[in-house]
């Protein structure tokens, strides 16, 4: 892994086991430890992808539950990353994604870095808590991904999640080797 990270300035990460199903990004000087689930891609449109409902739905489908939904659920590379068929987007489509995943990563590190009057305490300032509370903001910049995302796929707005699992599937089955 090491060698894979070398000549990134930063790389993805996401906790195996999360009550939400979050990325970061970090940087090349951090080590991961094995608790930490690492993606060698440093480009904003695959950190907007793995953010995106569509990647959510597949690893929720594919991962595995640990008790009951509210405590959380395990990423496993093998079953959520691996078998995910990612969208193969126009280079307009690509970057909207991008777009997407770099305003999200901009309003949350920026929430997260927040001071003044009426901030959070610095202990307080984590993404669970940003998760749990969805501010408009944060519903709204996820929003603007997956409709990035869905128009991607060439997939309608409007699509429930059923529908999504539907079609990831279909693509997923068309896209393995017999």
């Amino acid at each position: 892994m090491r060698q894979a990270l070398a000549p990134l300035s930063r790389y993805i990460a996401t906790t195996r086991v999360s009550k939400h199903r979050l990325f970061v990004w970090l940087g090349r000087g951090t080590l991961a430890d094995s608790a930490t689930i690492v993606f060698a891609r440093d480009d904003d449109y695959t950190f907007g992808v793995l953010h995106s409902r569509a990647h959510e739905l597949w690893a929720r489908g594919t991962g595995t539950q640990l008790r009951e939904v509210e405590s959380g659920f395990r990423y496993t590379p093998t079953t959520c990353f691996a078998t995910f068929p990612f969208p193969l987007p126009s280079s307009e489509g690509r970057e909207a994604i991008a777009v997407a995943a770099r305003e999200l990563a901009r309003l949350r590190d920026g929430s997260l870095g927040a001071v003044g009057p009426g901030a959070e305490p610095v202990a307080n300032r984590t993404l669970t808590n940003l998760y749990n509370k969805r501010p408009a903001w944060l519903v709204k910049v996820h929003g603007d991904l997956d409709k990035a995302v869905r128009a991607a796929y060439g997939w309608p707005a409007d699509l429930d999640d059923d529908s999504i699992l539907d079609r990831l599937l279909a693509l997923n089955l068309t896209r393995t080797p017999a």
